[in-house]
């Protein structure tokens, strides 16, 4: 039998995570707390002691008025304002909520950078089905090939009920994002200046093991379909990314193409993973920070620390404002704090770290990981100096007409070089996410990429 140590975190909350990994799923008694004193998808369903986080009370229910499909998100909070708001002069008094990498910003941009604390809402929601499906992975769900692959889930998180990190880390990567969906977005390199070009990209998805009437033995193994196109500038226009994403990464990794449009052929791309450069991104993050954190999680150990109070960016609806300019977001240095929303939430949090004779230029990385929605909202990257280097924010919103919990801008400030750059904004395009997108297998083969190229 497995032996089991008690970590108690200061919110008072006393976790139960063992002491080496488990590849196994829970009893049905366990799995039966889902929907009780957890939440359908594992979080704790109490807010906390001195009543600064709610109970989760369903999310978001109901779609704002106002809100025409495909368009921007009105907030369904428009009367909320700051609580208090934390600067470099004051910090101290908020350590214990605040991640390292937050510290660390507030160190080092002291003069401009700041937090506004907003009113926690614990908007994150799912659809029933998903709900079911969380609780029915529970008891089935195993990790296997030493953690490279997951079997006996679907639709789905497989471990609601989490007992070490590699289990926290597949939670996020088969959490529930809709399933397909197109948007038109920017990404935004930052010179240390201030100034930066607007990559455009049309990003696509489709997700076989999210749909409602998925089963597992047909996915042949491929869980999800992304395409990326670069619109513009001119000079990076026409390339697109297609890849194909699965769900053992022991027996076939992630499969991928480029169409490059000097050349008008497409070409297998397996380096586009883990810490190859994003695309078109400076050298600002790497291919598996897209999304936070995505990709096989092979190449690091994975330590499940526990879960904290801490304050996160959180119904970020005023990013996903059309009334807002690009230009009045990208600031100097950082995001306007002014237009930034953080709450105190209950986080997982996570440790990777590199494995021996891997090679990788993070060597250590911890991940903040949301317990309503398993969406990463904050990461902290060390360099092989353990220096920390780069801080990431996931900006997430409730996608009421779907609905689901995701980022509508991520963001990786690199402290070394005083650059960053920002990922999914759209504030001056006509539309953001469409996940009544009517998209399947078919718009993502190799074929198709090569069509997709040549109009």
């Amino acid at each position: 039998m497995i032996k089991r140590k008690v970590i108690a975190v200061y919110t008072g909350l006393t976790l139960l995570l063992s002491a080496t990994p488990v590849f196994g799923a829970v009893s049905a008694q366990d799995a039966q707390r889902l929907g009780e004193d957890l939440t359908p998808m594992g979080a704790e369903q109490a807010g906390n002691a001195d009543g600064t986080i709610p109970s989760w009370e369903g999310g978001i229910t109901a779609v704002p008025a106002g809100f025409k499909d495909g368009g921007h998100h009105p907030s369904p909070f428009p009367d909320d304002v700051p609580i208090f708001t934390i600067t470099q002069d004051n910090m101290g008094d908020h350590t214990e909520r605040l991640s390292v990498g937050h510290q660390a910003l507030l160190q080092q941009y002291g003069d401009t950078f700041k937090m506004h604390i907003y009113p926690t809402r614990r908007s994150a929601s799912y659809p029933a089905w998903v709900y079911q499906a969380t609780k029915n992975n529970a008891t089935t769900a195993q990790l296997v090939d030493d953690g490279n692959g997951v079997e006996g889930t679907i639709k789905s998180v497989p471990f609601p009920i989490p007992q070490n990190g590699l289990e926290v880390v597949w939670n996020h990567l088969l959490r529930f994002r809709g399933t397909s969906g197109r948007r038109m977005i920017g990404q935004a390199p930052v010179t240390r200046k201030g100034a930066y070009t607007m990559v455009m990209l049309q990003d696509e998805f489709y997700s076989p093991y999210h749909q409602p009437s998925a089963v597992e033995t047909e996915l042949n193994n491929v869980i999800f379909f992304f395409k990326q196109k670069v619109m513009a500038p001119a000079r990076l226009a026409g390339q697109i990314y297609l890849a194909h994403e699965t769900l053992n990464q022991a027996k076939q990794h992630r499969m991928s193409w480029i169409y490059n449009p000097g050349q008008r052929r497409v070409r297998r791309a397996p380096n586009v993973a883990f810490d190859n450069p994003g695309t078109a991104a400076d050298g600002l993050r790497t291919s598996d920070q897209l999304d936070m954190f995505n990709g096989s999680p092979q190449q690091y150990t994975w330590e499940l620390k526990g879960k904290k109070e801490i304050f996160v960016p959180y119904n970020a609806y005023k990013l996903d404002d059309n009334a807002l300019k690009y230009r009045d977001i990208l600031q100097t240095r950082h995001m306007n704090p002014d237009v930034l929303r953080y709450e105190l939430h209950r986080v997982w949090i996570i440790d990777a770290v590199l494995k021996e004779g891997v090679r990788n230029i993070y060597k250590r990385r911890t991940f903040y990981v949301d317990e309503d929605s398993w969406q990463i909202v904050l990461a902290d990257q060390y360099d092989n100096r353990d220096q920390l280097w780069r801080v990431s924010e996931g900006h997430a919103i409730n996608y009421y007409e779907v609905p689901t919990l995701w980022t509508t801008v991520d963001v990786h400030y690199d402290l070394q070089s005083g650059r960053y750059i920002t990922v999914g904004m759209n504030n001056e395009e006509a539309f953001g996410w469409e996940f009544s997108v009517n998209l399947s297998p078919k718009n993502f083969t190799p074929s198709a990429l090569r069509r997709d190229g040549k109009r």
